[in-house]
């Protein structure tokens, strides 16, 4: 069974390893409880603290992690990144949901060309996909 929940890759994050003052934009891969998998041009370093950032709500998630892994795959970088505390999980649930909401509002504006508030998104999204979302 697969641990990882796919999201699109258009779901913006923001990053900083914790030495660094300056942050980088990229887009995010995969998310799941303990962690979190997004694409960058640049090769990381295991072990480093890096700061997550993901604005796809107000006020942005924000969580600390861990560099796990750093892998090149087509010419870019696919990072793996565990959490600082268990105590993040329940705001990582929330921003999957957050995520597949966010994607699933702008599928039906592009597909059927209707515009959905954050809140109409959401009740659609629940009544079609909320029971099949993984526990």
């Amino acid at each position: 069974m697969r641990h990882f929940i796919r999201h699109p890759s258009d779901i913006p994050i923001e990053y900083r390893i914790t030495h660094s003052k300056s942050s980088r934009k990229n887009r995010l891969k995969d998310i799941c409880p303990g962690g979190l998998c997004f694409q960058t041009h640049d090769a990381l370093t295991r072990g480093c603290v890096i700061q997550i950032i993901i604005p796809v709500r107000e006020p942005p998630f924000k969580a600390t992690g861990t560099i796990v892994w750093c892998r090149q795959t087509n010419g870019h970088y696919h990072v793996g990144v565990q959490f600082a505390d268990e105590n993040t999980e329940f705001s990582v649930r929330m921003v999957e949901q957050v995520c597949q909401i966010h994607h699933y509002q702008q599928e039906v504006l592009k597909k059927e060309g209707r515009f959905l508030s954050g809140e109409e998104a959401a009740a659609e999204w629940v009544s079609k996909y909320a029971r099949n979302f993984p526990s």
